[in-house]
């Protein structure tokens, strides 16, 4: 375990503090700056593009495959980050997949409360079908509020007769708005998503709604019938069990589901790829699981 460079990237975002009594888009803007000095994958090509009403990053690898896409939601509690943010996960998952990556954006709160960015993630899915990307060479992925779009979205697909992807991969999912898991209480340090940061996303985005209503979370939905899934988790994070909970839900519904558990690693640690070992191992691994279950033509 890399100890050390998590220690070190820790400390350099402490040195970027967020502004205090701020804005969302003095916040947002911040928040802009956190991945700016690590370095993004090389020989890839990032195009600012549309898929109908979306925007997004285009990323392509050279010499890769264009037919195959992986639609990665960021995080951000729905309410920061953007795909610019992101360019460091999406690019080297663009280059070790060797397939597409859009990262499209959507809409934040409190601007665009609930559901905004749960029916903007649906309808990027369906654009993409419609872009000609045929289902079984398309795959969704995500981290944190993204990893909660990205199952939503297949569930959404699965109830109303779409084509589903081939393989879904979730980092760090944030689904228990009710907070039901232990891990809530017990991890007591968490360096990223303290309580307070968590119940502002949470009133920014849900408001008043209901935390257990379908509209914000699928972390109750019936899961039979899913696409192969991967989730990747820290055991240093306050979201822990609802990684372990999903996947064991899943497995009950009969999907073909994997949980690896990051030791010693906190909530967004594949943003320090590449100078945290376990960053990069995490993007490599969910290719490898992407590649082996995309079609290939």
């Amino acid at each position: 375990m890399s100890i050390q460079q998590l220690c070190e990237a820790l400390k350099t975002s402490a040195g970027h503090p967020p502004p205090t009594d701020a804005t969302p888009p003095a916040m947002r803007a911040w928040a802009e700056g956190i991945t700016r000095d690590t370095p993004l994958a090389q020989n890839v090509t990032i195009v600012c593009t549309r898929f109908g009403p979306y925007q997004g990053d285009l990323i392509v690898p050279e010499g890769g495959d264009p037919s195959r896409l992986i639609v990665y939601y960021h995080g951000g509690g729905f309410f920061l980050f953007s795909p610019h943010t992101y360019r460091v996960t999406t690019t080297h998952l663009a280059r070790a997949a060797n397939v597409a990556v859009f990262a499209p954006t959507y809409r934040l709160a409190p601007e665009h409360p609930a559901p905004a960015a749960h029916d903007d993630a649906f309808g990027i899915y369906q654009w993409a079908l419609r872009q000609g990307y045929a289902a079984d060479r398309v795959a969704l992925a995500g981290d944190s509020a993204g990893a909660n779009l990205a199952l939503a979205t297949v569930v959404r697909a699965r109830e109303r007769g779409l084509p589903l992807p081939r393989a879904l991969t979730l980092f760090s999912p944030w689904l228990d708005f009710a907070e039901e898991g232990a891990s809530y209480r017990t991890t007591t340090n968490d360096p990223i998503l303290p309580p307070a940061v968590l119940d502002g996303f949470k009133h920014a985005y849900l408001r008043d709604r209901y935390r257990k209503s379908p509209t914000v979370t699928p972390f109750y939905d019936d899961f039979s019938g899913l696409p192969p899934t991967l989730v990747h988790v820290g055991s240093w994070e306050r979201l822990l069990d609802d990684s372990i909970t999903l996947v064991a839900r899943m497995r009950t519904a009969g999907v073909d589901s994997e949980l690896k558990i990051f030791d010693g690693m906190c909530h967004g640690w594949q943003l320090f790829a590449p100078i945290l070992d376990e960053g990069m191992a995490s993007l490599e691994e969910s290719a490898r699981f992407i590649q082996t279950r995309m079609v290939q033509r």
